[in-house]
């Protein structure tokens, strides 16, 4: 019985000790195991090691960082229980800006970020091709545009122009500047909007005349030379008027016609003047057959056809009555007076014969 008993005891104890080693060694790796938290891109997880080193635990779990990846703890960094690392792995990012094409690695979230990364400077009207706030993801192209808008001023000439006036003092064919001619000065702005250096709009935004132009005046002759007339004269042409047909030496256009009477207003004398109601050439004035002329267009006692108003005879000359002008003798001095100016007429020079 005694044998047995020490047997029995012996297993016992055996079988103690074996519980006890059992007990130690889970404690011992209980006490070694730790719970690490890998955030890697946003996305957690819980993983169990026993590893102390945070490089370790990498390999452990197959995880490859590279250079442009970004961790939140050194690699030798020690692990403690509920540890949590921070892992982002950066992407490519092609970026096209200033005429460079870069590919960049980079852990950025957003396209803004990126930018500022690189130290690309932003103006006011550059153009991104991606929105700012857009997310970054793998071969993303990023493009940035210079924009500029630059106010361009320029001076430019405003031509002159030339006025033609007619000199009836002045021989027909000859001209003469009155007024010499200057150009003027016109500011003119213009907005030019570029990108990346080349213009792909331009308008003009303001016109200023900061100096008017001077117009040069010309003075045209038209006064014709004077082709004294003669009996010898011959008749360029015939005219009917009234059933009477008669040739004649010249023809006046757009003669004025104006009236006179024997009065003192008309010719500076008054009844009792010994010259009173006498023309130039000693005849009496005469209502229907008298009328003043220029002697250089018309000669003196010469016969003459008017338009509308019919045969005259020049007999009298007046300080007024110059180039193709004819007074007609009336009267009464308040007809004279209403009968005024009359433009336009033709005048036929017939010759000292009436017809």
């Amino acid at each position: 019985m005694r044998v047995n008993s020490k047997k029995t005891l012996t297993a016992l104890l055996a079988s103690g000790l074996i519980t006890v080693v059992i007990i130690l060694f889970l404690a011992l790796y209980g006490f070694n195991s730790k719970e690490v938290y890998l955030v890697i891109n946003d996305e957690e997880r819980v993983v169990k090691t026993k590893e102390d080193v945070l490089e370790d635990l990498l390999a452990e779990q197959n995880i490859m960082i590279k250079g442009h990846d970004e961790i939140s703890k050194r690699l030798d960094a020690i692990l403690i229980d509920q540890d949590k690392i921070m892992i982002n792995y950066a992407v490519p990012v092609l970026i096209k800006a200033d005429g460079q094409s870069d590919v960049v690695y980079t852990t950025a979230d957003t396209v803004k970020e990126v930018i500022e990364e690189q130290n690309i400077e932003l103006g006011p009207q550059d153009e991104v091709s991606t929105p700012l706030n857009g997310k970054v993801i793998k071969s993303l192209e990023i493009k940035v545009t210079r924009v500029e808008t630059a106010v361009e001023a320029v001076q430019t000439p405003i031509a002159y122009d030339v006025v033609t006036i007619e000199d009836p003092t002045l021989q027909e064919g000859k001209e003469n500047i009155v007024q010499e001619g200057s150009d003027g000065v016109l500011l003119k702005k213009t907005e030019k909007v570029m990108k990346d250096g080349k213009i792909i709009s331009e308008k003009v935004i303001q016109e200023v005349v900061q100096i008017e132009s001077t117009n040069q005046i010309l003075a045209k002759g038209t006064l014709k030379p004077i082709v004294k007339l003669t009996n010898a004269s011959p008749d360029v042409a015939e005219i009917t008027v009234d059933g009477m047909t008669f040739g004649y030496k010249k023809v006046l256009n757009n003669v004025k016609l104006t009236a006179y009477d024997a009065g003192l207003k008309s010719t500076g004398k008054s009844k009792g003047h010994p010259q009173f109601g006498i023309t130039y050439t000693g005849t009496t004035v005469k209502e229907g057959h008298t009328v003043a002329v220029d002697p250089n267009v018309i000669p003196l006692g010469w016969w003459i056809y008017i338009e509308g108003y019919g045969f005259r005879r020049a007999e009298d000359i007046g300080s007024a009555v110059k180039g193709k002008k004819v007074d007609i003798y009336y009267d009464d001095g308040n007809f004279v007076e209403a009968f005024g100016t009359k433009r336009g007429y033709t005048v036929y020079v017939i010759g000292p014969e009436k017809p």
